[in-house]
């Protein structure tokens, strides 16, 4: 597998992204966007080991941006985890909508760099992101129809941007895949409930597990990798 660091300029913005893809072989591939959790980075393990599978399993590209406050978005040395999701929190309580705005803008950008690549082109793009990744990742789903498969969850309709993803997601209208983890006390069930059915995707699937919001299974990884795969697959079969 191979590994790219990359920048996108977006006007003053600064995007810092990692790419992953095989160490050989041509493109054009499909392309799966990371969205990665509250106090990770695009080097999250979980980001990483996704990625991995998707490369050396399935023959699709990966590719993670720095979520506002996280990874190389911030100066100085790494800050601690719960500084870091408490300084997201207050900054999706107070500015939630620009930051929304702001983040689209950014996974846009990157698509449209990253699809200037000759081993990228204009294959088929997915979406990967729970918890933050489905807080950030939900709009940009509803605002790209290049995004032909979605795997969300780990949220539910609650929480600063409320309205904002009620007003989204009947705008979600690839095949999804929703992780709900029953025990969540960060975001309850029923919550997580009350967002899968206003998803406007007319294949939407819901798959709970029990546990507290950290606790997902090893297998939902490689089942939301599968179901990827096999909804971004090139001429019928999935990528190799």
């Amino acid at each position: 597998m191979r590994q790219r660091r990359f920048d996108v300029r977006r006007g003053d913005r600064r995007v810092p992204g990692l790419l992953w893809t095989p160490a050989a072989g041509d493109g054009p591939r499909p392309l799966v966007l990371l969205g990665h959790g509250g106090s990770g980075s695009k080097r999250q393990d979980c980001v990483v080991a996704m990625a991995r599978r998707l490369v050396r399993g399935y023959g699709i590209a990966a590719a993670a941006i720095d979520g506002p406050v996280h990874g190389a978005r911030r100066s100085g040395p790494p800050a601690p985890p719960a500084l870091v999701l408490a300084e997201f929190a207050q900054l999706w309580a107070n500015d939630g909508d620009a930051m929304t705005d702001a983040m689209v803008g950014d996974w846009r950008a990157t698509l449209d760099a990253l699809r200037s690549l000759p081993d990228i082109g204009s294959g088929p793009v997915g979406w990967w992101g729970v918890s933050m990744g489905t807080i950030i990742g939900l709009p940009v789903v509803a605002a790209d129809d290049r995004i032909g498969a979605a795997v969300l969850g780990l949220m539910g309709l609650t929480g600063p941007t409320r309205a904002r993803i009620a007003r989204d997601s009947p705008n979600v209208r690839c095949p999804v895949l929703f992780l709900v983890q029953w025990d969540d006390r960060t975001f309850h069930h029923d919550v997580a409930v009350a967002l899968w059915e206003c998803l406007g995707s007319r294949d939407k699937r819901l798959v709970a597990h029990p546990g507290e919001h950290g606790d997902l299974p090893a297998d939902a990884f490689e089942n939301t990798a599968r179901f990827l795969a096999r909804h971004l697959a090139l001429d019928g079969e999935p990528p190799r």
